[in-house]
């Protein structure tokens, strides 16, 4: 059956009737050729306007290097957006006939063709991406040095550059991790293998983030995090619609809820983009303004684009993803434009990254010593108010806590509309975990935590030790279950992946109670006598990691104490107590060692600030070692309370059912009880 648009019947003569007419095929080629054009013709106008390509004065390294530096730059983004949306496709969208070991029948007929042809499409996109990634580093050498590449001596300064220099090795270790993804890429045949290909699809990216706009500057920090997830987020939205216009002939019947799903996706990626670009461009432009330079009428320009792909999604949400089933030339039809679309926004960026924003970028010319330790001028002094008033927003962080609550707060109103209930207490514990998540990570702890060490173990101590209880009793996972609806394609959706997760055996072997609680405590000993320390001070991933590490390793800790979700059996409340209380002498143990230490830990960072304050440094280390063993007993105790709580109130069930089934059978067990002592007392009187 046509759909019902395509079912009209042509008079060719009188009384003469044609058969059906077909309906037009989507042609994804002219889609993404269009955009691969548009990005093209943006990316050379935006140069043109801004003046990025015309020659140096000083060491030009001619025309080719400098029009060749953004133009490879629009093939190695482009094939990277294609690449992370296909995985992102293949892991969240698109549906799964199942093979191999992972094979799931899905509990309606699939086809799956739409799957593989999205799969192999990750693997070429990669491969392309690899060879872009090859050109850039030589092209971007050139130009950075103002060296010909007939220069005789060109090969030997190139490996140099990626060898010692910092930009010369970020771009080296993209390009490597660029080829491990294109080799793990072939190997894709199931959803967890896209998934775990996506997420190094997205690390390669960092090193990319760190070499752009404000690398050097005071808002590195902030540039990197917004960059990374401002480039990730467009990744899957653009790469995902080109990948969806590529595999339109093959969807078949699975075309409405692979339409819709990406819908969802689009939307989450739509406001990403819009939030990281909002802070990329405020650390770039510095105010309004900026916005009159060259590089900010550019960044107007990409605004506009943006704004008008919002119009289209919301158009695409409005009207054609409901009757996409149905109505599918209506669909590619849009889709075709908004890819074209996107082509032009990726010109447009690739010209701003090469154009220099008003704001300078570059270091600091005589920076204090903390500012050039950190990156940060000295806050001022400590105080109670300083706590409070003092921030440095993480754009990452920030953003995942509003989205937790945001998500969290849904899925309990979803509940609520159907009739079902969810408690109070459990919402108002998530929402206050992910709120002082975010002040420990964008407030007074991450500011001082980064020039004291007792303020760096006080942030340590939260993350590890507060936030996770609070997050546990609000009981996520439980809740997703409930509110997240199954898919029945194949495919995995939220709910799906969730649970996946959770009953992995990673899950089962972290989530473990012993696992959960040598790692909560033994990684401390590690993070703090190892260069690990350090390098979290020093670098930003370092830092993400860390929190990240410390976060996890809590929340898996307090679950087995305290937690309601599924994961793997817990141990009954003495060994619960006992994990507890041998955590808490640990504690103790690693806060009378830093305290009677006589040499600072990670004395290079901590050792040459000289903040205008004045600290003793060493004091102050003595002073966190307190704090591990004082504060952080805190919420052990708190632990103890609640699971000799949750015991209580466990014997109070067993004891309520115990009677419940005693009044069904007239306390049968019981009596059994009596006669057996009573049998064992009769065989015990004979014997004498």
């Amino acid at each position: 059956m046509y759909p019902r648009e395509y079912a009209t019947r042509v008079w060719i003569y009188p009384g003469e009737v044609s058969a059906p007419v077909s309906p037009p095929r989507p042609r994804p080629a002219l889609a993404l050729l269009g955009a691969a054009v548009a990005a093209l013709v943006l990316a050379v106008a935006g140069l043109l306007f801004s003046g990025a390509a015309e020659p140096s004065a000083v060491l030009d390294p001619g025309a080719v290097v400098r029009w060749g530096v953004p133009l490879v730059t629009v093939v190695a983004d482009g094939a990277a957006a294609v690449t992370i949306g296909a995985l992102a496709m293949c892991a969240l969208v698109l549906p799964y006939a199942g093979r191999g070991d992972e094979r799931r029948r899905p509990r309606i007929a699939v086809d799956g063709a739409a799957w593989s042809l999205a799969a192999r499409a990750a693997a070429v996109a990669a491969v392309v991406w690899t060879l872009a990634s090859v050109v850039r580093i030589v092209l971007t050498y050139a130009r950075t040095s103002g060296r010909g590449l007939a220069e005789p001596t060109f090969g030997a300064e190139l490996a140099q550059f990626v060898t010692d220099i910092p930009m010369g090795q970020a771009h080296l270790v993209a390009t490597v991790m660029a080829a491990v993804l294109a080799t793990v890429c072939v190997a894709v045949t199931t959803p967890t293998a896209a998934a775990l290909a996506g997420v190094l699809a997205l690390a390669a990216v960092i090193p990319i983030a760190l070499t752009g706009h404000a690398a050097g500057a005071e808002g590195h920090n902030l540039a990197v995090s917004a960059m990374w997830l401002h480039i990730g987020s467009i990744s899957v939205w653009a790469g995902g619609l080109a990948v969806l216009c590529l595999v339109a002939r093959r969807l078949g019947a699975d075309r409405g809820p692979a339409v819709r799903r990406f819908s969802t996706l689009a939307l989450w990626s739509f406001a990403l983009v819009g939030v990281s670009g909002l802070v990329n461009g405020w650390v770039r432009v510095g105010g309004l303004a900026g916005l009159s330079t060259d590089y900010g009428l550019l960044l107007v320009a990409k605004t506009v684009l943006f704004v008008v792909l919002g119009l289209i999604g919301w158009a695409h949400r409005r009207a054609t993803v409901p009757v996409a089933a149905d109505r599918p030339a209506a669909f590619w039809r849009l889709a075709a434009g908004e890819v074209v679309l996107m082509g032009a926004v990726l010109g447009v960026s690739v010209a701003l990254g090469s154009s220099a924003p008003p704001v300078p970028q570059d270091p600091v010319s005589r920076p204090s010593p903390v500012q050039e330790i950190t990156g940060y001028p000295a806050p001022p002094e400590p105080s109670a108010l300083a706590w409070v008033t003092e921030w440095r927003p993480d754009v990452l962080f920030g953003i995942l806590a509003l989205a937790g609550i945001g998500v969290y707060v849904g899925w309990v109103v979803r509940l609520r509309r159907r009739g079902d209930h969810w408690s109070l207490p459990r919402t108002a514990s998530w929402v206050t975990g992910l709120v002082l998540f975010a002040w420990v990570t964008s407030g007074g702890p991450s500011v001082y935590g980064v020039v004291m060490f007792s303020a760096h173990m006080i942030q340590h101590m939260l993350l590890a030790m507060v936030v996770p209880i609070f997050l546990v009793v609000g009981a996520p996972v439980t809740l997703a279950v409930r509110a997240l609806p199954a898919r029945d394609d194949g495919s995995r959706g939220p709910r799906e992946w969730l649970l996946a997760t959770v009953h992995s055996r990673w899950a089962r072997f972290f989530a473990h109670p012993g696992t959960a609680a040598v790692n909560f405590a033994g990684s401390m000993i590690v993070f703090y006598y190892s260069p690990l320390f350090e390098l979290a001070l020093s670098t930003h991933v370092g830092h993400i990691v860390m929190v990240l590490h410390f976060t996890a390793a809590g929340y898996l800790f307090a679950g087995a104490l305290i937690g309601v979700d599924p994961g793997p059996s817990r141990p009954r409340y003495p060994m619960r107590l006992l994990l507890l209380f041998a955590t808490m002498a640990f504690h103790a143990f690693f806060g009378v060692s830093v305290m009677q230490a006589t040499t600072l830990f990670a004395g290079d960072h901590f050792g040459r600030l000289g903040l205008p304050w004045g600290v003793d440094a060493l004091a102050d280390q003595e002073a966190g070692g307190a704090i591990a063993w004082g504060i952080g007993e805190l919420p052990t105790l708190a632990l103890a309370v609640a699971v000799a709580i949750a015991w209580a109130r466990d014997e109070d069930r067993v004891t309520r059912r115990t009677d419940r089934q005693a009044d069904r059978d007239d306390d049968a067990a019981l009596a059994e009880y009596n006669a057996r002592l009573a049998e064992m007392a009769e065989r015990d009187g004979a014997s004498r």
